[in-house]
């Protein structure tokens, strides 16, 4: 009994010793195997370059992100122990992006058509996340624009709902821009002085709306003469005030002044270099070059502010540089082109060097 009884008391020295020597090497481990942070867009040999040598380089590919994995965060020991024995987390991809933009800093948004949400990389944290409205909250239909405002928003055009939703900037929905007011909103771009221009194609217009979703002003009408529309489906704002559209079933870009005046049309039906199948997305580079995303050529195609074809980038296919049916373009303020490549389900991603260095 008494044997017993000692055999059930606290471990023996030797033992003491050989448990804390295992959860020294333990702690050991957790501090010293944690995976860390991979390159998010490591340099790849060959990376597809525009204009063709010999020609100075104007656009080089920099790499894509499909999937949260791209994010490469660091992997700390024990979750690399749990996904051993538990299996990997699940990996977010994208269905079907259709509208891409930054927070002018360390954040990606994408809005995601038929997947009915937002896509949030935060490229410094390495974190993914999801927007979208909750379940007792009006839902996305079709969200296909998307726009970051000077006040901290997120805002998401849904061409199904016919309203325009707002995020604030920790992703909370704050309410809807633009209801009674909008058929069938596309394309959405903030003018610097706070009211938001969104592409109405179902009503043919582009439709002005103050900072709290009213009604300012519309512009233009159906038709085909400077200043009428045909499905307009995207819009952007240079740095002197001039608001681009895509016209995109008159297949042209109008350019309007910033006294709401149309000066000019880019572009018009055709499948040659500076015409279009089917003009969507726009963007505006530092030295307001146009680019135009033509989802028919699956290509991107760069003009000067009087319309004149500079350049243009991409072909049909999978690979770096190729696109398949390629939706929206942002150009962040340094120059960084991202580009919705819709049915390849990822974004690429891409650099400008301006002609001008500073």
């Amino acid at each position: 009994m008494a044997s017993m009884q000692q055999q059930t008391r606290r471990p023996s020295s030797a033992t003491r010793i050989c448990l804390g020597v295992l959860i020294g090497v333990l702690a050991t481990l957790a501090t010293g195997c944690t995976e860390p942070a991979g390159m998010i867009f490591p340099p790849l040999p060959d990376a597809p370059r525009w204009p063709p040598p010999p020609e100075p380089t104007r656009i080089h590919y920099v790499g894509q992100l499909a999937t949260d994995t791209d994010l490469k965060p660091a992997k700390p020991f024990f979750e690399g122990v749990a996904q051993a024995i538990f299996g990997k987390k699940d990996v977010h991809s994208m269905l079907t992006p259709f509208a891409v933009c930054t927070d002018g800093a360390d954040r990606l948004f994408v809005a995601d058509s038929n997947a009915q949400l937002v896509h949030v990389f935060n490229l410094k944290t390495r974190k993914y996340e999801k927007w979208r409205p909750d379940e007792k909250q009006p839902q996305f239909g079709q969200p296909v624009g998307i726009a970051y405002d000077p006040a901290g928003r997120l805002l998401v055009a849904d061409s199904v709902t016919a309203a325009v939703f707002s995020f604030n900037a920790d992703g909370k929905f704050v309410g809807l821009l633009g209801e009674g007011y909008l058929k069938r909103p596309c394309g959405i771009a903030v003018h610097p002085a706070g009211r938001i221009y969104v592409a109405d194609a179902a009503a043919h217009q582009i439709v002005v709306l103050s900072s709290n979703g009213q009604e300012v002003d519309r512009l233009g009408s159906r038709g085909s003469e400077l200043g009428q529309f045909n499905y307009p489906t995207n819009l952007a704002f240079d740095h002197q005030g001039r608001l681009y559209v895509s016209d995109s079933l008159n297949f042209r870009v109008q350019q309007i002044q910033p006294d709401m005046k149309t000066i000019r049309q880019i572009g018009s039906k055709g499948d040659l270099p500076g015409y279009f199948a089917q003009p969507k997305g726009l963007a505006v580079d530092s030295e307001d070059h146009l680019y135009v995303i033509d989802s028919e050529f699956e290509a991107v195609q760069m003009f000067n502010a009087e319309g004149k074809l500079l350049m243009d980038f991409g072909e049909e296919g999978r690979s770096p540089g190729q696109f398949w049916l390629p939706t929206g373009v942002f150009i962040d303020p340094n120059n960084r082109i991202w580009i919705a490549d819709s049915y390849n389900q990822r974004i690429q991603v891409f650099d400008y060097k301006p002609e001008k260095q500073p």
